[in-house]
């Protein structure tokens, strides 16, 4: 089921950025090692529920993290939410790597580790249960998760696939 994604103008959003990743790499060269670090961002609004991510390199960190916010910012996903959570569970997979997404009641707040909260917290998602299985690498758990948000279906869409009113659901 093919769905055509319209692209999201991010200037139209309160949108803050959290980093979730900073490494540093080294290049070897003829003249000795060159340095440079890569920043692995996530921005999003908490009140639109809009949410994406980025990565940067650059020589110096701030350059990186500003790359990986312009970056993210191209990339925005709107996710289907409840009032504080989301509507139904679901598994998201990227690579090696699979994060499960519950939703909780009430009071529960964000059960989540680093990426997945970081997650969680930029789309304003305010109780969910999270399980992130087989890799801890931070970018595939971010894509994992992005897929599993991409994953989740509104009352109203699931009522007209079956033909149904979305009350009788």
């Amino acid at each position: 089921m093919p769905t055509v994604v319209k692209k999201i103008d991010a200037g139209s959003y309160q949108l803050k950025d959290q980093v979730v990743a900073i490494n540093r790499v080294t290049k070897v060269v003829k003249g000795g090692k060159n340095l440079s670090f890569a920043a692995l961002v996530v921005v999003g609004d908490p009140s639109a529920a809009v949410v994406g991510y980025g990565s940067g390199k650059a020589k110096e960190v701030p350059q990186a993290i500003r790359k990986g916010i312009e970056s993210a910012k191209k990339n925005l996903v709107r996710v289907n939410l409840t009032q504080t959570s989301i509507p139904h569970a679901v598994l998201g997979r990227f690579g090696s790597g699979m994060v499960l997404l519950k939703p909780a009641p009430e009071g529960t707040g964000v059960i989540a580790g680093g990426a997945v909260r970081a997650i969680m917290t930029s789309v304003g998602i305010q109780n969910v249960l999270t399980k992130s299985i087989g890799t801890t690498n931070p970018h595939n758990v971010i894509k994992a998760t992005f897929d599993a948000l991409k994953k989740l279906k509104n009352k109203e869409f699931v009522a007209s696939m079956r033909g149904k009113a979305a009350e009788e659901l």
